[in-house]
């Protein structure tokens, strides 16, 4: 173990944000963004970045380090995550890793054994020919009991990847740091509201615009629709495939569908300590994170 590390993770709309650039500003701290979205530059609104004045001068690492359509890959972040956090340690700092990518948070806090073997682009030719569903029957013939989301079309095609070299070990873990892990959730109702009205200002915001921007400036629909649910529905709107009302209903159903998987990922982590958001959950992240460092 070489230093101490905090995650603070959670669900859509829940504030983590928030109380990583709280907590980091009150323990001397900088933050590592945990979200798969956010390293890809101009994918702000859509992927709920953080933006320079919520910041409050507090150092974030990870947000913005490569162009739409770049592959970036889980071993990719892992890797530049720990050169953050050692860099933040060396200079006597707390590195606060942050963020509601269920993956990308374990990968790095526990310790995942990856490998940044550049895919195989002609298997994957061969593996985009096939719809999600008969990806997805391929790899529970390989790895009967893969707890990988059967919809998530990226990472069954990946695993898929990495059978093929040998190059899957998803029990092997390492760990590199002592870490505290907070959860930042909410109420099922609280949390509903909280992203219906977080959609809304994003739109207000022009998450259209962004999207529409991205598709003028050359980046594929293919890219897009990969990545996750914003860009999904905002491009198929754009293309005239569903009406506005109904892209803003079907979208707000699915960031909370999405926000309900993300509690069970997580809840599935005995470490985590979850805050009582209707308490006064500040008070008790800085208690936890105190005793913590002072162990």
């Amino acid at each position: 173990m070489s230093g101490k590390l905090i995650v603070i993770a959670g669900t859509n709309a829940s504030g983590k944000s928030n109380l990583g650039v709280q907590m980091a500003a009150r323990f001397n701290g900088e933050i590592i963004s945990a979200d798969s979205r956010q390293v890809f530059e101009r994918l702000d609104l859509g992927s709920g970045k953080i933006t320079r004045e919520e910041m409050m001068g507090v150092p974030h690492h990870l947000i913005d380090v490569c162009k739409p359509g770049d592959f970036f890959s889980m071993a990719d972040f892992q890797k530049l995550a720990y050169e953050a956090i050692d860099d933040i340690l060396s200079r006597g700092k707390v590195p606060f890793l942050v963020g509601g990518t269920g993956l990308y948070v374990n990968a790095v806090a526990d310790g995942y054994e990856l490998s940044d073997r550049a895919p195989d682009l002609e298997l994957r030719a061969h593996l985009e020919t096939f719809e999600t569903p008969e990806l997805y029957e391929m790899l529970l013939e390989k790895l009967p009991g893969t707890d990988i989301d059967p919809k998530n079309r990226n990472r069954v095609m990946r695993a898929l990847e990495r059978i093929a070299a040998d190059d899957y070990h998803p029990g092997k873990r390492t760990p590199r740091y002592e870490t505290l892990k907070i959860g930042v959730s909410w109420d099922r109702e609280t949390l509903k509201q909280r992203i219906d009205e977080r959609l809304e200002r994003r739109l207000q915001q022009g998450m259209v615009k962004e999207v529409e921007d991205l598709l003028r400036d050359g980046c594929s629909e293919e890219f897009l629709m990969k990545l996750g649910l914003e860009y999904r529905f905002l491009t198929r709107y754009i293309k005239g495939e569903i009406g506005y009302d109904q892209m803003v209903l079907e979208l707000g159903n699915a960031i909370k569908k999405f926000a309900k998987r993300q509690v069970t990922w997580f809840k599935k982590d005995k470490d985590i300590h979850w805050l009582d958001m209707h308490g006064t959950p500040n008070e008790e992240a800085a208690t936890l994170i105190d005793a913590f460092l002072k162990s």
